[in-house]
Formats: structure tokens, C-alpha cells, sequence
């Protein structure tokens, strides 16, 4: 069986595709409980900001994963940030013991 020759090309483009729609949606959803848990004011308006700020979000993660140098920097770089916005999210929540 004959493999095209700009087989690695397409799935490095799957891939990317993958960690701007899955990582993005992930980062986006992080970053709108983070900043629902922490903005000051009423609970009901700091969520619908961090709804509206979360759609800002996604689209830089799209940006950014189509731009980074390799899809496993693209991978990395939706992790790390969604990983730590869980754990803000989690530490100012009722699982941080506070």
C-alpha cells in the first residue's frame, strides 16, 4: 500500500483541527468557571461575564493552536492553561476548603 507523501502534513492539520476545537472548547469552558467564581458582584452577572469573556477565549486558542510551531506545542499549549484554570477553579470553589 502506497501512503501519500504529505501524509504527516494532513495529520498535523487533523491534529491541530482537533486541539482548536476540543483544547479550545476546554480552555474556553475553564477560563468562563474561573472568571464566573472570581469576578466581583452578583453570581448571575459574573457568570454571564464569563460567558461572554469565554467566547474571547476560544477564539485566541483557535489562533494560537494554528499558529504554534508543532501540534504536539498546539496540544501542550491548550493543557497547561486549561489545567491550571481548573485548578483556580477548583481552589476558589467548595474543593479548596475555603
Amino acid at each position: 500500500m502506497n501512503l501519500p507523501s504529505d501524509l504527516p502534513a494532513r495529520l498535523s492539520v487533523a491534529s491541530r483541527i482537533g486541539a482548536a476545537t476540543l483544547g479550545g472548547y476546554a480552555l474556553a469552558s475553564a477560563a468562563a468557571s474561573a472568571l464566573a467564581l472570581s469576578l466581583p458582584g452578583p453570581r448571575h452577572e459574573a457568570a454571564l461575564w464569563g460567558m461572554l469573556l469565554s467566547f474571547l477565549f476560544y477564539a485566541l486558542a483557535v489562533i494560537w493552536v494554528m499558529h504554534a510551531r508543532s501540534a504536539t506545542r498546539a496540544w501542550i499549549g491548550m493543557a497547561l492553561p486549561t489545567a491550571t484554570l481548573g485548578l483556580t477553579c477548583w481552589l476558589l470553589g467548595a474543593g479548596g476548603g475555603a
